[in-house]
């Protein structure tokens, strides 16, 4: 028996207007999620726990069976673990977000948000800006570390856990009333705004139709984390396949191996394909009982407002990911369960999270654990199965 999940980030959404009243799962065409819908379960789950934060990091610990109420020590400690920071107990560490923000204000506090991830900045021209940062913000105590796209690492030794906002939250937002109270945070980021405004790389970028990452913005601060190893937990040797740090240092915190794919960025146009086949290259070759494929699109998606592309990353997830999956482990007459579901919504309409709580597709090959016309918010709210406690759904996955 072979278990997966298969994680479209923030693919959750809310009634629309412009789709007659659809959702973008709804109105996304995915033939073969809905066909394991006509003999699997749906049902709702919550995976962000009453009186916390719905990020990513909560979320997905969440998913992957960890009671974030017991295991959450914040979010940018577990990508910490995926560059490879070796956080000591009196390290705090904190996302440092390559961000852009409006440049038509003299007065820092009066810009705007413009874009989170600076048009989902590439790997390569981040690591050019936060050398830039490295040089330009250099204080004692303060260390940076490049991570993936516009997503970094600020560690404070000896420091402490600041309550920052995510800069997702803020979209053409005024930035002054979210900046850090502390001096030196503010201080670091005003300073990070001279210094990668006037960088020349940001130059080309904005002749080349992309928007400057023109200031460092931190957030999700949180200390050195300990996670029970995944398969000591469960009994099943796991395999994590993402292209974000996030996922990753959840890989490593639960001494789950991870599958770097080439071509993945987290993006719209990411290697589907890549990681739809080295899920089931580890499954059927490499020993590995369960396979956690996660996908950021619908969410990147759902930040940035677009809904056709929202939409278009569904399908992509349906058609170039979950089909594969299903198609080569059934070729390889495989028993095989799989659930599909999103960590969190990420509404088009606010543009961030929300805790709502998620549908879910469970299905089994060897049986018929249920009856959908079709897999989406709807069906799962009129199946009237909901979980309370969302942690505890990768059990009946697993059938532990």
């Amino acid at each position: 028996m072979k278990y997966i999940i298969v994680l479209g980030d923030g693919m959750a959404d809310e009634p629309i207007e412009k789709l007659s009243g659809k959702t973008p799962l709804e109105a996304a065409d995915k033939p073969t999620m809905d066909r394991l819908a006509k003999k699997g379960e749906v049902g709702l789950a919550y995976m962000v726990p009453e009186g916390m934060s719905p990020g990513s990091d909560t979320a997905n610990l969440s998913v992957l069976g960890y009671d974030p109420k017991i295991y959450y020590t914040g979010r940018s400690p577990l990508e910490a673990l995926s560059i490879g920071v070796d956080m000591k107990k009196t390290d705090v560490s904190f996302r440092c977000n390559l961000v852009t923000l409006s440049e038509e204000e003299s007065c820092y506090e009066e810009k705007r948000m413009v874009d989170h991830s600076s048009s989902e900045i590439s790997t390569e021209d981040a690591a050019v800006l936060m050398e830039a940062l490295k040089e330009g913000l250099k204080r004692e105590g303060y260390e940076f570390y490049v991570g993936t796209s516009y997503r970094h690492l600020l560690v404070w030794k000896e420091g402490k856990v600041i309550e920052l906002t995510p800069p997702h939250d803020i979209l053409t937002k005024k930035i002054g009333e979210h900046l850090p109270e502390n001096e030196v945070f503010c201080d670091m980021m005003k300073k990070s705004y001279e210094i990668l405004s006037a960088h020349p790389l940001n130059q080309k970028r904005k002749e080349q139709g992309l928007n400057p990452a023109n200031s460092a913005w931190f957030w999700g601060a949180g200390t050195r984390p300990n996670l029970m190893s995944f398969e000591e937990k469960t009994g099943k040797k796991g395999v994590m396949i993402s292209a974000v740090d996030l996922l990753k240092g959840l890989a490593v915190g639960s001494e789950m191996d991870k599958i770097l794919v080439e071509g993945a960025n987290g993006g719209l146009h990411t290697n589907y394909e890549g990681k739809a086949n080295a899920a089931a290259d580890a499954l059927l070759n490499h020993g590995y009982d369960f396979a956690y494929v996660h996908v950021e699109a619908p969410d990147e998606m759902g930040h940035q407002g677009l809904l056709n592309e929202k939409i278009e990353s569904i399908e992509y997830l349906d058609k170039r990911v979950t089909r594969l999956i299903v198609e080569a482990l059934e070729k390889a007459g495989e028993d095989y369960r799989i659930l599909v579901l999103p960590d969190h919504p990420t509404p088009i309409r606010v543009r961030t999270h929300t805790k709502d709580p998620v549908p879910y597709l469970l299905y089994d090959s060897r049986k018929e654990l249920g009856s959908q016309e079709e897999y989406s918010e709807k069906t799962a709210k009129e199946s009237g199965i909901v979980w309370k406690e969302g942690y505890r759904l990768i059990d009946c996955l697993l059938e532990i």
